[in-house]
């Protein structure tokens, strides 16, 4: 049976860690009653939608992120689905129509700079938003200073660029979802209740190659990760609860104990999962990822009183997490 969805490719969306992050969520999530759910830094939303899907229970959602075409396109999904898929069935008849490479690369710079001029109205630009994101190199969502997307072309045979089913399903599932755009501590004024927050920001860079900048004409560096956490201690003291992911600083240097430190007083897991977006082949792998939580008792360790601090066996993980020289989300 056919689900919902992330409509795109996502470096260091969540697909392949869904289970491991379904585990440590709070010891008895799925009982609760009206449940909020907040994503801040919402991305390619594998996690949004499988927790829809898997939880009744969360009655409603908001999510944001600071990339406003990103978030245009949630919009289009949710509202003008019929629209988006008549137009993205053109834009692909018309990009497989086209028999060279050099064809497709150059009708894929004219879609970039087309959609770097902006002046398009929300369905045009949600069009070149996924066909730059299923043609570009590695699916990867790149912008200059300027803020101007200049991913170069990807060699694919056959994209799909208009997956009609996804889109009709997302667009259902996001019917209950509100969607904002703008600084993750905005989020807050929508908490009440029993109220869920789940955080994958930009992760720290694990070496002096691999930066968030890329992503937004704004850095998320260490002062915004301590923002941040200084966020999370907010939404705790609210008495709301959060899980946070990120990378894991110690995978790289034992002595990077960054966010051991600034996390200490809550419960820090970690987990494994798979860096293949990377120039250099011999830097891709298997990593530790940190999963910060402030309540001790999971549906994995319902009894649990200690945070458990060591990486469990290795599980299949995401295969699209950047690490050098791409941004980290």
């Amino acid at each position: 049976m056919a689900k919902a969805k992330p409509f795109i490719k996502w470096a260091g969306g969540k697909s392949q860690l869904i289970e491991q992050l379904d585990a440590r969520l709070p010891d008895g999530f799925g009982e609760r009653q009206n449940v909020t759910y907040i994503e801040p830094f919402v991305g390619g939303g594998a996690m949004l939608f499988y927790m829809l899907q898997r939880y009744p229970n969360i009655k409603r959602a908001v999510i944001n992120d600071i990339n406003p075409d990103l978030i245009t396109c949630y919009r289009t999904i949710r509202d003008t689905p019929k629209e988006l898929i008549a137009s993205l069935q053109d834009i692909q008849n018309e990009y497989h129509s086209l028999k060279t490479e050099d064809e497709r690369r150059d009708f894929y710079l004219q879609v970039r700079d087309r959609y770097n001029d902006k002046n398009l109205n929300a369905v045009e630009n949600s069009t070149k938003f996924i066909f730059l994101n299923r043609t570009c190199f590695n699916g990867l969502y790149r912008v200059n200073r300027k803020g101007l997307f200049n991913v170069p072309f990807g060699k694919y045979t056959n994209p799909q660029i208009c997956d009609p089913t996804t889109i009709q399903m997302d667009s259902e599932l996001l019917q209950r979802v509100e969607i904002m755009t703008g600084d993750f501590e905005a989020t807050f004024g929508y908490a009440k209740d029993d109220t869920f927050f789940y955080f994958d920001p930009p992760y720290r860079p694990l070496s002096d190659t691999s930066s968030f900048n890329d992503y937004a004409k704004e850095a998320f560096n260490d002062d915004a990760q301590i923002r941040l956490k200084e966020f999370c201690d907010r939404i705790d003291e609210a008495g709301f609860r959060f899980m946070l992911s990120n990378s894991d600083c110690k995978g790289k240097n034992e002595e990077d104990n960054f966010f051991d430190l600034i996390y200490g007083g809550y419960s820090i897991e970690r987990v494994w999962a798979s860096r293949s977006i990377n120039s250099n082949p011999n830097k891709r792998g298997k990593l530790t990822e940190i999963l910060v939580h402030n309540y001790v008792a999971t549906k994995a360790n319902p009894h649990t009183s200690y945070p458990q601090t060591e990486p469990e066996p290795m599980y299949a993980a995401e295969d699209a997490v950047p690490y050098s020289n791409v941004c980290v989300h």
